[in-house]
């Protein structure tokens, strides 16, 4: 049993060290960008993404980057299986939420109109 701990605690520590390696190179990838403005910018950029890539590549064989990698590919499985609308559809859609918000627009307008009128005109005038 207390080797079972130890073993975890062991990966937990090598986990974490791995992922502050991983913050170190995207850091160093993005202050490689800011610092060195003197390149061109295909070469700044490629510094900049080598440093995400590489703290990617880092990270992803902790628990934490194999956990996401997994997460990411069962949403990709997920989302093949999603229907999606057709554009008429979307078309018709979009015209029945255009024509509900035009149709509340106009009642809550003359909703506030019927207040003003009562409240300002008849009420506040009852004490004059």
């Amino acid at each position: 049993m207390n080797a079972k701990i130890e073993q975890a605690d062991a990966a937990s520590v090598a986990d974490i060290a791995k992922l502050v390696v991983a913050l170190a190179i995207i850091a160093a990838g993005v202050v490689g960008y800011y610092w060195y403005n003197e390149l061109a910018s295909w070469q700044r950029l490629l510094m900049l993404l080598g440093g995400f890539v590489g703290g990617g590549a880092v990270g992803y064989f902790t628990r934490t980057g194999r956990a996401l990698h997994e997460y990411l590919s069962e949403s990709l499985f997920e989302l093949r299986k999603v229907v999606w609308p057709t554009r008429q559809e979307t078309v018709q859609t979009t015209l029945v939420i255009i024509l509900v918000v035009v149709i509340l627009s106009v009642l809550l307008g003359l909703i506030d109109l019927f207040l003003n009128w009562a409240i300002l005109q008849h009420l506040l005038k009852l004490g004059h």
